[in-house]
């Protein structure tokens, strides 16, 4: 048994402070404290029901959910990739850009997931499908940098470098192939929202250099 948690670049340092990626990761922070304190009904209140999008009902949760988490271990996750792999993209983009960019990238995998299934009364929350378009445009941009990852092995964990390209791809693909294999539990409305991972991605690679800023990218 084993996994790897990405930590930083190790390539880079940004060349100012990651304003917005930190804003975002507060503004989950809160968000899941109000889940915490609003139990079932704050969820079920401002979480994505891909049925209703469909309906043509309440279409701001397609953005509230972007904030949301089904628990403590989805959201610190989510959180360390954030960190991870945010603030480098930011830096390349500019603030401005970069929440734009996170925003359509979380917007893009909410219709990825409706779109798998539409007809789904189970809530859909978190910020995977935002921070997989983060993850999208660091590949296409410095996939040669070395990512600060915690390798486990069994019982045992170590600091390692890995290749951006590597670390990512592999991602992708696990995330590509389980969605694959899980179309009937997402037919019926359960499971990891793997689609809206994969729309993600793929929005933020195919899109990342319309909002980078060149020069910003020559510099580093």
């Amino acid at each position: 048994m084993g996994g790897m948690i990405p930590l930083s670049d190790a390539s880079r340092r940004p060349s100012r402070f990651a304003f917005v990626t930190t804003a975002i990761i507060g503004v989950n922070a809160v968000v899941f404290v109000m889940e915490l304190m609003g139990g079932n009904a704050f969820v079920d209140r401002w979480s994505e029901i891909p049925a209703n999008i469909v309906a043509g009902r309440q279409w701001i949760t397609i953005l509230t959910a972007m904030f949301m988490h089904a628990g403590w271990m989805h959201i610190i996750g989510n959180m360390v990739f954030l960190w991870a792999f945010g603030p480098e993209v930011e830096d390349t983009m500019g603030r401005p850009k970069y929440l734009a960019f996170y925003l359509l990238s979380g917007l893009v995998a909410s219709v990825a997931q409706t779109a798998i299934a539409p007809g789904s009364t189970i809530p859909n929350l978190g910020a995977s499908g935002a921070i997989a378009g983060v993850m999208g445009a660091f590949l296409v941009t410095y996939p040669r940098d070395k990512i600060r990852a915690v390798l486990f092995i069994g019982w045992f964990a170590r600091i390692t470098f890995i290749p951006a390209a590597l670390l990512i791809g592999v991602w992708f693909l696990i995330q590509l192939f389980s969605q694959v294999g899980s179309v009937s539990n997402v037919q019926s409305g359960g499971g990891v929202a793997y689609a809206a991972h994969v729309g993600g991605f793929i929005f933020g690679a195919i899109t990342a250099r319309l909002f980078e800023n060149s020069r910003r990218i020559a510099a580093a």
